[in-house]
């Protein structure tokens, strides 16, 4: 008997076809060893020591990605390196055992140690400390020939990597991610290269450093003329996208959550938002699933140990309802598309992970 069956709710149930085989979402990247301290009492000075409240350990990087959309329902698929390091060994039993997230693309090289981070949770924001080295060998020749997906996450850098082209060509709707730019250059060319993405998720700073306008709105409409759906959160602000395949133009607020660790709530923002591309929902829904689930990952220890999953989101639902005062608000009747989608959700359906190495995902 399976110690840690897959209790996975499928969200796309009802919209996927016979011709559906293979994967829902494929990503490339590299996995990080994670170690999150939370509720320190204030950054660590020189030739001091103090204490956390809270601390976990799970994998990081990309894999925050691919445990955010796994949990969520998606097949997912991960082509990384991997140390021959204890590390790794933990990341890889975690991800393709805990996590059920396909690891055939991945693979183990041999004398090369995992990347680690240290993440600080300070006054509502992280600081990271990290060591590692290049992978020895690139996502595109882990990939190859891209296999059949209906989504893929992709860097937009200067050069789009060979896989994601390749993916494009192939149909397969990429999703833009980016990473901050140190040298503040922001090369234009990043721009021309949103041609291969059907949408671009940045956060407001990004999003205002690519294009140089001095707001978000003005950030998102020059995004919306390169890009089929750009999206930009805004932080406790919500989120902001325009749809020009529908037409579509919305701003979501934020839940009012009081926000414990940031760590990884972009990536489980980009997983529930590809969740409800998928599935064909209205981009307003898309933005408030996507807000809901980046609120439930900020009020646990952070990174991919606070990805929730169905059964997290059953839970609030269940626990929003519980009082009558609740069920008429104008606040909570915004969620409403949720109703029908809970009611399919199993008891059993995964749930995110505890905050330390866990052996099982409920522990």
């Amino acid at each position: 008997m399976d110690a840690n069956p897959d209790r996975r709710f499928d969200p796309l149930c009802s919209v996927r076809t016979p011709d559906d085989g293979g994967l829902d979402l494929l990503l490339a990247g590299t996995v990080f060893q994670d170690i999150i301290f939370t509720g320190l009492p204030h950054a660590p000075e020189p030739g001091t020591e103090i204490w956390s409240e809270g601390m976990g350990s799970c994998p990081g990087g990309v894999a925050n990605q691919a445990i955010a959309a796994s949990r969520l329902g998606l097949r997912t698929g991960l082509a990384a390196a991997f140390g021959d390091d204890g590390y790794g060994d933990y990341n890889w039993k975690i991800l393709a055992g805990q996590e059920h997230v396909d690891l055939s693309l991945s693979r183990r090289v041999q004398g090369w140690h995992s990347p680690v981070t240290v993440s600080l949770s300070v006054q509502h924001d992280r600081s990271l400390v990290t060591h590692g080295h290049p992978a020895p060998v690139t996502a595109t020749e882990l990939i190859g020939s891209p296999p059949k997906a209906l989504a893929g996450i992709a860097e937009l850098g200067v050069d789009i990597e060979p896989w994601a082209k390749a993916a494009h060509q192939a149909g397969v709707k990429l999703f833009g991610d980016v990473g901050w730019d140190p040298s503040g250059e922001w090369a234009p060319v990043r721009l021309e290269n949103l041609q291969y993405f059907h949408a671009f998720l940045p956060n407001q700073r990004e999003a205002m450093a690519f294009t140089g306008k001095d707001n978000p709105w003005s950030a998102l409409y020059a995004l919306a003329d390169r890009v089929p759906v750009a999206v930009v959160t805004l932080g406790a602000q919500g989120a902001m996208a325009v749809d020009s395949e529908t037409g579509e133009e919305e701003w979501v607020p934020s839940l009012p959550v009081t926000a414990f660790d940031p760590t990884g709530a972009g990536d489980c923002f980009d997983a529930a938002f590809i969740v409800g591309s998928l599935a064909g929902w209205p981009l307003g829904n898309r933005l408030r699933f996507a807000n809901l689930c980046a609120s439930l990952a900020v009020q646990e220890v952070g990174g991919s140990l606070a990805a929730p999953g169905w059964g997290d989101i059953a839970d609030w639902w269940k626990r929003a309802n519980s009082r009558p005062e609740r069920q008429s608000s104008q606040w909570l009747r915004r969620f409403g598309f949720l109703a029908e989608i809970v009611d399919g959700v199993p008891q059993a359906a995964q749930r995110r992970a505890s905050a330390t190495i866990a052996h099982l995902s409920d522990a």
